[in-house]
């Protein structure tokens, strides 16, 4: 649904009013609007929102993790530090740029292809970081990329997701959950490289991110509905 232009003095709250009394499903009479209710309803009551959630965890707990293994991991094959910072530096850049031209298609082919595929992207990273270790700056590059473009494809699709799904009246609290469990992927992600690399090896590490990844896309693509007003 498309909304008027504003003028600049017009109250946020005006603009909301607005798209209540527009919205497509009105709010049912008895739905609790407050954080705990919309928290819960979020993270886990809503199939499409606890989708978009997941996502977002693991995505970022992608990134957390590979700060703390992939420095290591190829350092321990050959690279040095410039090639090192190469490799983790291309990751954030494709990842930031990507978003302007994956944002613009999630409004185009909507929110799920992007973020199922994005997800799986990432997870084919991690599997060539592994697959090509013999030739770890080919392998640094090349999982780098597959990670910033699969990042930037779920990013600015996973907001957008859960800003389609949560009804206007509790949407700022659906969001503010959504970027809780998104954002403590980062610490989540250091930690659980911490852990796993001192028990299991670098190696079994990237595999178990592989496969949490390609896990959490498979849980997106069964739990998110399309648009809800298409």
């Amino acid at each position: 649904m498309r909304l008027p232009l504003f003028p600049r003095r017009v109250h946020q709250r005006d603009r909301v009013a607005l798209e209540l009394a527009r919205h497509t499903k009105p709010l049912p009479t008895d739905e609790d609007t407050g954080l705990k209710a919309t928290f819960t309803r979020t993270s886990w009551h809503n199939r499409s929102l606890r989708g978009a959630t997941q996502a977002g965890l693991v995505n970022n707990l992608n990134d957390g993790l590979t700060w703390g293994v992939f420095p290591l991991l190829f350092t321990d094959h050959g690279l040095g530090l410039a090639a090192v910072g190469l490799v983790k530096g291309l990751y954030p850049i494709l990842w930031g740029l990507g978003q302007i031209a994956t944002g613009h298609l999630a409004d185009r082919i909507g929110r799920k292809p992007l973020i199922v595929y994005g997800m799986l992207v990432q997870a084919t990273g991690f599997t060539l970081a592994l697959a090509l270790l013999d030739r770890p700056l080919l392998a640094g590059i090349l999982s780098a990329i597959a990670l910033g473009l699969g990042t930037a494809m779920v990013y600015p699709a996973l907001i957008a997701s859960v800003s389609d799904h949560a009804h206007p009246a509790w949407r700022a609290n659906a969001l503010g959950t959504y970027r809780f469990w998104r954002d403590i992927g980062y610490a989540a992600g250091a930690l659980v490289a911490g852990i796993l690399a001192d028990v299991l090896g670098l190696n079994a590490t990237v595999i178990a991110a592989a496969v949490l990844t390609a896990a959490s896309g498979l849980l997106a693509a069964r739990w998110i509905e399309g648009h809800p007003t298409r």
